[in-house]
């Protein structure tokens, strides 16, 4: 005799369906249960022919009414929804899935309805992974440039095994796009003014102008999709502000005197006083805006900043109204910040384009101070060997280290004339250092961009500078130095002794000079400062470090050094 059919019945008093299995008890195995949970439960474990609900049991008409709400739920959620199979085969989705597979998926795979996306990871195989019993979070490029966020959960049956699961997309274009402008913005203004040290030491300051004004216009149309654009300069000696770049204002705007005033200054004079963005939505009727460009209907302004001050402004203008909203003064922010860095590596400085002459001397010690150097390293390392065996040899070697200086002399003269300007952008000459006048300072450093600079800044001062490319040719140099240093700058990572072993060893050579370590942030490894400062370190500079910082450090007294009021200029 075949088994008897197995019925799951919902037991309820008023249930006629009851009633009527009750006849049919002999011929049926009836499971009775209690509530729609218990009868839920026993489907997910055991196994029943049929099921047997009375429609007018409330408990019945709850879980039946919630059903179609369920449904209208997922079919209104915004992201998008599918159930798979173990094959990846689509068994459902909801609208918002069929939308981005262009046309209803059931029955297709899931990759394959998706157009084969672009699987960007963290997990590259996530429904193999889902399929192991994890949750598992990855993302989707998918046609149309849309960036999908994938969660997939796994549908575990009761003897723990997965045949379905639950994938749940949500959108993230706009994320993915806006993260993707930002990183262009930044990589834009690191490319506003890449030079390689031989191109910026070529470059007269016009021409870093003009290729500096160059890249923003091309950026500023090309990334940032603005046509009307204008740069100004702060001129912290007038207040001024200075135009260096304009692109589509009209004559009489690009001409026009503006202050560094809130008042009468339009929006662009109010930026540069407070150093607050402005965005302008209706030119209008904003009584700040002053006609930039014609027709312009709104503007976006915002200061350019560099360490903490305003050196300038951005501004753009629009012929739409409204045209300006967080997303573009975000953007613009970033950009900004990106000039005034742009303008601090080039050195536009007002002060140094009124100076020629420091063109001249940077030129010189471009052709002339390193490969001076060089002499002297060489000419002192073979007189390190002639000394006390061939007198006349070692007098001859004394002769080229004396003409040698005698050069660099030479070369600062021509710099002796000179007001140095200060290196932050659009600030004032600092005032004149007389005790830098013809101290001498070795420099140590394997970067043959830093011993270039210590020629061209210190020299500025009247510094006579010498340098070397390793600490053993800096401590010949020094030990056989005929005048003292009063001075030595020598970097923690040189290629042949370590910070603490070059500070031990040049205060044993030079032992009035001031010995500095240099040092990249938080750059230690060997624990060299540590333990130089615990045999009387009293100066670090920490790259890449201001011209005022590295003046600060030549000049100031121990006790100065130490003390509140200098903690970025010398750092123990």
């Amino acid at each position: 005799m075949p088994d008897r059919p197995r019925i799951l019945l919902l037991n309820s008093p008023a249930n006629r369906a009851a009633q009527m299995l009750d006849r049919c008890q002999p011929d049926c195995d009836v499971v009775r249960v209690d509530s729609v949970a218990q009868g839920v439960a026993l489907l997910r474990n055991e196994s029943f022919d049929g099921v047997f609900l009375d429609p007018n049991d409330p408990a019945v008409r709850e879980v039946t009414g919630n059903l179609p709400q369920a449904e209208r739920v997922l079919q209104a959620m915004a992201d998008g929804m599918a159930v798979v199979d173990a094959e990846l085969r689509i068994l459902w989705a909801n609208p918002t899935f069929e939308l981005w597979c262009n046309g209803p998926p059931g029955g297709r795979g899931f990759y394959e309805a998706l157009g084969s996306p672009e699987i960007l990871g963290p997990d590259y195989c996530p429904f193999h992974t889902a399929l192991a019993g994890r949750t598992v979070i990855t993302r989707l490029h998918c046609r149309g440039n849309r960036y999908v966020e994938l969660h997939v959960t796994p549908v575990q049956e009761s003897e723990g095994k997965v045949k379905q699961l639950v994938s749940l997309g949500r959108d993230i274009t706009a994320e993915v796009q806006q993260q993707q402008k930002l990183d262009a913005i930044h990589k834009a203004g690191r490319e506003l003014a890449i030079l390689s040290a031989q191109q910026l030491a070529d470059m007269s300051v016009e021409e870093r102008i003009e290729l500096l004004k160059s890249n923003i216009r091309r950026y500023t149309h090309d990334l940032l999709h603005y046509d009307v654009v204008e740069i100004r300069l702060l001129d912290p000696l007038t207040g001024n502000l200075e135009p260096l770049l304009e692109e589509g204002m009209t004559p009489e705007a690009a001409g026009r005197v503006l202050k560094a005033d809130p008042k009468g200054n339009g929006v662009t004079g109010f930026v540069a006083a407070t150093g607050k963005s402005y965005v302008c939505p209706d030119t209008a009727t904003d009584p700040l805006y002053i006609e930039g460009a014609q027709g312009a209907r709104a503007s976006l302004t915002v200061p350019l900043i560099y360490q903490d001050k305003v050196i300038g402004t951005f501004n753009v203008e629009s012929p739409r109204l409204g045209a300006f909203g967080e997303e573009d003064l975000q953007f613009a922010e970033i950009f900004s910040r990106e000039i005034a860095a742009a303008l601090h590596t080039l050195e536009l400085l007002s002060a140094e384009k009124r100076c020629t002459t420091s063109q001249s001397v940077e030129a010189i010690n471009r052709e002339v101070a390193l490969p001076v150097d060089e002499i002297l390293a060489a000419a002192t390392a073979v007189l390190d060997r002639y000394i006390g065996h061939e007198p006349e040899m070692a007098d001859k070697l004394r002769k080229i280290l004396s003409s040698a200086r005698a050069i660099k002399q030479s070369i600062q003269k021509v710099g002796e004339d000179l007001a140095p300007s200060g290196s932050q952008p659009g600030a004032p000459a600092p005032p004149p250092r007389p005790q830098l006048k013809g101290m001498r300072v070795l420099v140590a450093d394997n970067d043959e961009r830093v011993r270039r600079s210590a020629h061209f800044l210190l020299g500025r001062w009247g510094c006579v500078v010498e340098t070397a490319r390793d600490g053993q040719e800096a401590l010949t140099i020094a030990r056989l130095a005929e005048n003292p240093y009063d001075a030595v700058l020598a970097d923690i990572r040189l290629p042949d002794v370590s910070g603490y072993e070059i500070f031990k060893r040049m205060r044993e050579a030079q032992p009035q000079a001031r010995v500095i370590l240099m040092t990249a942030f938080g750059y230690d490894p060997s624990h060299s400062i540590v333990k130089a400062r615990q045999e009387g370190l009293h100066f670090v500079l920490y790259k890449p470090f201001r011209i005022d910082q590295l003046l600060d450090t030549l000049t100031l007294s121990e006790e100065a050094a130490l003390a509140p009021a200098h903690p970025q200029a010398v750092k123990v």
